[in-house]
């Protein structure tokens, strides 16, 4: 099944708009997982999971946080996509770009050994990096186009407007299967991307720990036709609950995503 076939249903048997990053840092993890279990990486996930599947949309999980890990975190995350309901598609944030050659294998190593729906990609070497990733028609590359950090003024965002050069590269190569990532703090720039990109599917994050407003974000990125939009929240939903009462993380993990679901579908 296609990413976008994989998110439009989901989005409406969960009536949710929400992805959920696993940015799982070893370092915030409950002590009790550490002392416990052989990988507590794996096991926080499977509980937040387990917490939060009935909420989501998609689940992003970000690539450092494993690899950062060696061989557990490898497994931790293999574990972990396994886990995954399959009818919700996986984001796998890694924000690679590089030259073809080097781009067919990380298009092998993340669409074929680890499966997953959609990656982040850094398109600031042109169509090199796009076009291996084409190769998987039925997955979806979200481009970094304007994020939401603040040096992001450095090159996206500078006098030169290097996110409109992006957005109207991505029109230009006439493929459905590009998305956006735009962050939650460039309100004054969010509606000028989506009529730039009126039918792409835009991951936003940002909202929550960097401050991104969500009334605004659902007022300009909302597309006409579909919302063609997934919030990210995920330390303000992972780790909602580990400095109170670190044994019931779970529970407050789901609370927390919950909430932020009914609160974008509310702006609907």
């Amino acid at each position: 099944m296609k990413f976008i076939e994989k998110y439009r249903k989901i989005c409406l048997k969960n009536n949710s708009l929400l992805c959920v990053g696993l940015d799982s840092d070893l370092s915030k993890i409950p002590s009790f997982l550490k002392e416990k279990s052989e990988n507590p990486l794996w096991e926080f996930n499977k509980r937040i999971i387990d917490a939060t599947y009935k909420y989501v949309a998609v689940y992003k999980p970000n690539f450092a946080f494993y690899i950062s890990q060696g061989e557990q975190g490898i497994i931790a995350l293999e574990k972990t996509l396994s886990y995954i309901p399959e009818e919700i598609p996986i984001i796998l944030d890694v924000k690679i770009g590089d030259i073809g050659n080097t781009m067919k294998h990380y298009a092998k190593a993340y669409f074929g050994k680890y499966n997953v729906d959609a990656i982040t990609a850094n398109p600031l070497m042109g169509f090199d990096v796009i076009d291996p990733l084409l190769e998987f028609p039925d997955r979806y590359i979200f481009l970094l186009v304007l994020t939401s950090n603040k040096s992001n003024k450095d090159f996206l965002n500078d006098e030169q407007e290097m996110y409109v050069k992006i957005c109207k590269k991505i029109m230009g190569w006439s493929t459905s299967n590009i998305g956006a990532v735009v962050g939650a703090t460039n309100i004054d720039k969010i509606q000028e991307i989506r009529n730039l990109l009126p039918d792409s599917v835009f991951l936003i994050p940002g909202i929550g720990a960097q401050g991104g407003d969500l009334e605004n974000v659902m007022k300009y990125a909302v597309s006409q036709n579909e919302p063609n939009i997934l919030i990210n929240s995920s330390r303000g939903i992972i780790f909602a609950g580990t400095d109170d009462a670190p044994e019931n993380f779970p529970k407050a993990a789901g609370i927390a995503a919950k909430e932020l679901q009914k609160s974008i579908n509310s702006y609907l």
